[in-house]
Formats: structure tokens, C-alpha cells, sequence
């Protein structure tokens, strides 16, 4: 058993702010993680970090501008935190030597993005993320903090009482790659989940293979609520034939859409008359995907974004590795002909239900970055505000664990701040399949001892694995394939309520036919085989929730388009999706949004650009 005052699980930009935090306040930290932390997902963030730097600039504007990017779903004190602190962030970053791009006079630049009303987006050429994450990395090894590196973490060791709220996280369970060993970590100050996306819950998506929602699904089983999981953002440009992403940043720095008849696709049909290419992320995507629908699209596929008329030596200093992944992937010259896009799977504006403060209702279980949900991005999430998201709230949930003494948070979490019932109507029972391997919380007694739980853990974790080893069963990667087609299919931009009950079928037979899977690759050491038979089990749990969040909120609102509710119902849906793993079963209810904060109060409008 490995021991840390406080362990982080993932080291990407959010798990390493994180670490940094907590060993500032003079704790024992540790990352945990199933890849490199130069290898993490934050590495491929292209366009920049939101923040109000300019004197003509301000945090309020900031902050009103991610409530009506969010369409008004997003909680006040989380919005009013993030837009505060982000200068200070960005700053800090800039003395750790991040190289951001900057004009003849030396100060940082920033470009306009969507959705914002003023050009607020710092930026390292349209490489932000992988100089973020270098920056960061060194501060890690400078402060000699230990990383376990490519171990993947499968469990937390979680106590059983009955009521969430009263369990503690203990600690977690790894599987070493490299060696095949299953341990404990066990972390008295706390765990706190920085693990990223789920994009694979999806066929075709701008994440990695790696974005599995290991955390979520982790913290779900818990029984911890995840929040608002129907928000997922899809983004307008994607290269088609492999998800790659394409910056906002070129749509920041000038860049058109046009349709197969050449038409500026934004302005032509009324979509964003004001903004045109900046409007927010769903209202283009929508756009798009209605040009193709309607057979104005290019191949009845994808639209064409064009930045020639930028200039070669514009392009060259802002967007070069965007020339390169047009011709590497597409066989385009950006330089000399239009980029083939298409909307893919982007970010989730869901997740683990936290405070300001990064605290889940599990006593010393944090989450923090894309994993988590302090209820920043409500229903759509604006471009560059994720960057700087998961450095303000990953260092609030470092510092917090490692014991700073900090204000009391705003958010309530936990079943306790539920306002009402929910109820859906489902063509299937989903959750567990009866006497399958589902349990989540250690089998010791509720008050055991700290090390019982994480030792009770790994015994189960290792007599979980033993059997996917020894199981001449079927692979994995049939059931997975199955499940991201159909939520490609059913849960994408445009829904209907007939694709998601299909959606929520397949998602149990893949429930079923998972209880089959087994692993033909016998070796203990580098079996990306079990590895990755092991994630798909989340990605199951995750497709489920939210599809079932898709088919519960009966309304339009930012990311979330219903065909047969083609209205935004602030009378009714002005709160939060919450679902909550229950003994095998989603509970599914709801909260409040907080549109009140100290600073500013929040009323909704109508969402136009």
C-alpha cells in the first residue's frame, strides 16, 4: 500500500494545478496516472485561455458572458469564483514561463472566440494546451512531487454507510500497466479526480482514446451525483474523417463557414446575424448540421472553413499546426483551399457534482477540471473557458484538501440539496443487471478502519481483474463500438425522443452482453486488452446517464436540442439534472439553480448573438 496526504488521480492540466496547490500548503502529494501527464488530453486544447486582463476588460463582463453562453443553467458563486480568479491564474502561469503569444510591445495578446464581448482568449500560437501542461509539468518536477506514472486507477475506496453523505474516500485502487501489480493508495487528506472527458462514450469525438470517463463513472458508482449529463458539446469543427479538432482560434483570427453553394452559411440563413462564425459552440454547430440536413452541405457531410484570405504570414504565426493537421488528415493546403469541418463530441459540461471548493458529498473525495461539475458551463460551454477552469478549480481543490483554511462554499451537493422527484420514462431498467460485479463501496463494516477499506478494495479490484483474465468471453471492444454508434446516432446535436429510448436499449443489451466480455491477452504486463475492457464498463455507465438526462429535461436549452420541445422553459427546467447511482439503480432528481450571487444577480434573457 502506497501512502500520501493527498493523492490526485490524472495529470492533465486540472491534476496538475491541483498537485501544485496542495503542495504549496506543505502537503505530501502524489499524482496518480494511466498516462504521462505530457500525454494528457489538456495537451491537444488548441484555441486559449479565457480572462479579463485588459483594462477595458472586467471579470463581471466575463462572468455574464459565460451565464449567457451557459443559457443561464450555470450556479452565480461558481461563475463569479471562476471570472475572479482567472487573471491570477493566467498571470501565474506567465511567471512560470508559459509562452503565450504576445504583441510588438511585449504584452500577452488575446483574440476574440465565441460568445465573448470582448477579445479576452490568451493564447500560445494554437498549441495553448501542450505549452500549458509543459509549464506545469516542470513546476511538478521542480517541486519533486511523485508520479506514478501509467498506473490506472480502477476504484476508490469508499466506506458503505447507506447515506452517500456519510461515506468517506479513503483512498483508491491502481492498476500498474507496466507490471500488472493492483495496489492501494491510501490518502488521509483526500482523493481528488482530475481524469478529463468521456469523449469515448461517443464514435466520433475531437478526445482521446484515453477520455473514457474513468472518474466520473468512478465517483457515480460511489455514490456521488453527477450533474447535468445531457449537456454535451459538440464542436463545430471537427476534420471529418478522424474527429480531429480545428481552433476556434481560426474562426477567432477571422475565419468563414461557407456551404456547398458558397454561402456564408452564419449570415445567409439567419443563424448569428450579429456574430456570425463566433457565436457559441452549439448555436454553429446547429447551423452546420442544418445546412446538411436541408442538402446545402459538401458531400452531405460537412461545410467548409476558409482562412485564406488571413495571409500566409497572419496563418504562420498564429495557426501553423492547424495547416498541418488540414494536410496530415485531410490532404488540404490551408494556405490554398478551404478546410473540410463537421461538428463532433467535444466536452462534457456535466459531471462530478462539487462545490467551489472542488468537495463532492463524500467526505475527502474532490473532483476538479472536465470531470467535475461546480455548475460553471450550465448548458453550453463557451470556447477558452476550460483552460482556465480547470487551473481556478483545480488549485481551489488543492489547497483545500491540503487544509487552507478558505470561505465556506455557496453550492450545496448531495442528495440532501434535492428540490424535487424525477421521474422518466424509460423503455428499459437501467443500471446493474442483477448479480453482476457493480458494487462500488468496500464491503467492510462502515466505521472500519481506514486501511481495512482500501485493503477490502484492492481485494475486490483483483478478484475483478482475475476474472476478466480468466473468461473465455467475448471482446470488449464489439460491446463498445455498439454503444458509441448508437450515441453517435441517437444522442447527438439534434434529439428525439423515439433515437433516445433506442439509445437507452442498446445501452442495456451492452450491459448484458458486458457481464460476457473477457480478455484473450493472458500477459500481466502492458495488456491494453483488460485496460481497455476495463474503461468500457464506464463508458456504459456513462452513455446511460446521459441519455436518461437527454430524455428527462423536455426542453431547448444551449447544448440541448429536443425536437419535440423546441423551447427554452425557464418556469420548469430552470434547475439541475441529478443522478445519483443507487444500490445498481440511477435515482434520478433535481436542483435548484443558483442565479444569485454576492456580487451580481443573473436574470435570464433570450439567448441570441
Amino acid at each position: 500500500m502506497y501512502e500520501h496526504d493527498v493523492i490526485v488521480v490524472g495529470a492533465g492540466g486540472a491534476g496538475l494545478r491541483a498537485a501544485i496547490a496542495a503542495h504549496e500548503e506543505g502537503a505530501d502529494v502524489a499524482l496518480v496516472t494511466k498516462l504521462h501527464p505530457v500525454r494528457s488530453h489538456t495537451g491537444a486544447a488548441e484555441g486559449g485561455i479565457n480572462a479579463a486582463l485588459h483594462e477595458e476588460d472586467s471579470w463581471d463582463l466575463h462572468a455574464y458572458d459565460t451565464m449567457k453562453g451557459a443559457d443561464y443553467l450555470s450556479d452565480a458563486p461558481a461563475v463569479d469564483t471562476f471570472a475572479q480568479t482567472a487573471p491570477d491564474e493566467v498571470i501565474q502561469l506567465e511567471h512560470w514561463g508559459m509562452p503565450f503569444s504576445r504583441e510588438e510591445d511585449g504584452k500577452v495578446s488575446q483574440r476574440p472566440f465565441g460568445g465573448l464581448s470582448f477579445p479576452r482568449t490568451t493564447y500560445a500560437g494554437a498549441e495553448t494546451g501542450h505549452h500549458l501542461l509543459h509549464t506545469m509539468y516542470e513546476q511538478v518536477v521542480k517541486r519533486g512531487i511523485e508520479v506514478y506514472d501509467e498506473w490506472h486507477v480502477t476504484n476508490l475506496a469508499v466506506t458503505d454507510h447507506d447515506d452517500p453523505e456519510d461515506r468517506t474516500c479513503h483512498g483508491c485502487v491502481a492498476y500498474d500497466i507496466k507490471s500488472g501489480e493492483v495496489a492501494g493508495f491510501h490518502a488521509p487528506d483526500g482523493v481528488i479526480l482530475a481524469t478529463g472527458g468521456l469523449g469515448q462514450v461517443f464514435s466520433h469525438t475531437t478526445n482521446a482514446v484515453a477520455n473514457t470517463g474513468d472518474g466520473q463513472a468512478m465517483a457515480y458508482r460511489a455514490g456521488v451525483p453527477i450533474e447535468d449529463m445531457e449537456f454535451v458539446q459538440f464542436h463545430p469543427t471537427t476534420l471529418p474523417s478522424t474527429g480531429v479538432l480545428i481552433s476556434e482560434g481560426v474562426r477567432g483570427e477571422g475565419g468563414i463557414l461557407y456551404n456547398d453553394d458558397e454561402e456564408r452559411l452564419m449570415f445567409e440563413y439567419g443563424y448569428a446575424n450579429n456574430d456570425g462564425e463566433l457565436a457559441s459552440r452549439d448555436v454553429v454547430s446547429r447551423a452546420e448540421l442544418t445546412e446538411v440536413n436541408e442538402g446545402r452541405g459538401i458531400d452531405d457531410e460537412y461545410v467548409h472553413l476558409d482562412m485564406r484570405h488571413l495571409g500566409e504570414e497572419r496563418i504562420l504565426d498564429r495557426l501553423e499546426n492547424i495547416l498541418h493537421l488540414a494536410e496530415d488528415f485531410e490532404g488540404v493546403d490551408g494556405l490554398d483551399e478551404p478546410m473540410p469541418v463537421k461538428p463532433g463530441q467535444h466536452y462534457e459540461m456535466g459531471g462530478i457534482e462539487t462545490d467551489e471548493n472542488g468537495e463532492t458529498c463524500i467526505d475527502g473525495l474532490y473532483a476538479a477540471g472536465e470531470c467535475a461539475c461546480v455548475s460553471m458551463h450550465g448548458a453550453n460551454r463557451l470556447g477558452g473557458n476550460a483552460l482556465p477552469e480547470l487551473l481556478v478549480f483545480g488549485a481551489r481543490a488543492g489547497h483545500h484538501a491540503a487544509g487552507k483554511d478558505m470561505a465556506d462554499a455557496e453550492v450545496p451537493i448531495g442528495p440532501s440539496a434535492e428540490s424535487e422527484d424525477g421521474e422518466v420514462d424509460t423503455p428499459v431498467t437501467p443500471g446493474a443487471i442483477s448479480g453482476s460485479d457493480e458494487d462500488a463501496v468496500a464491503d467492510g463494516g462502515a466505521m472500519a478502519d481506514p486501511e481495512a477499506v482500501i485493503e477490502d478494495t484492492v481485494a475486490q479490484e483483483k478478484e475483478r481483474i482475475e476474472t476478466l483474465l480468466e473468461r473465455d468471453g467475448i471482446n470488449h471492444a464489439d460491446v463498445r463500438e455498439d454503444i458509441q454508434e448508437s450515441m453517435t446516432q441517437n444522442v447527438n446535436v439534434f434529439r428525439e425522443e423515439s433515437n433516445l429510448k433506442d439509445a437507452l436499449e442498446d445501452i442495456r443489451e451492452g450491459r448484458e452482453r458486458y457481464q460476457h466480455v473477457g480478455v484473450s491477452d493472458p500477459s500481466r504486463t502492458f495488456n491494453t486488452d483488460l485496460l481497455h475492457t476495463m474503461e468500457t464498463r464506464n463508458i456504459l455507465d456513462l452513455a446511460e446517464a446521459i441519455t436518461l438526462g437527454a430524455l428527462a429535461r423536455e426542453e431547448f436549452r444551449g447544448a440541448h436540442w429536443r425536437k419535440q420541445h423546441q423551447e427554452r422553459k425557464d418556469e420548469e427546467w430552470l434547475k439541475h439534472t441529478m443522478i445519483q447511482w443507487n444500490d445498481g439503480t440511477p435515482n434520478l432528481y433535481y436542483k435548484p439553480v443558483i442565479l444569485e450571487g454576492k456580487e451580481q444577480t443573473y436574470e435570464p434573457k433570450e439567448r441570441s448573438y
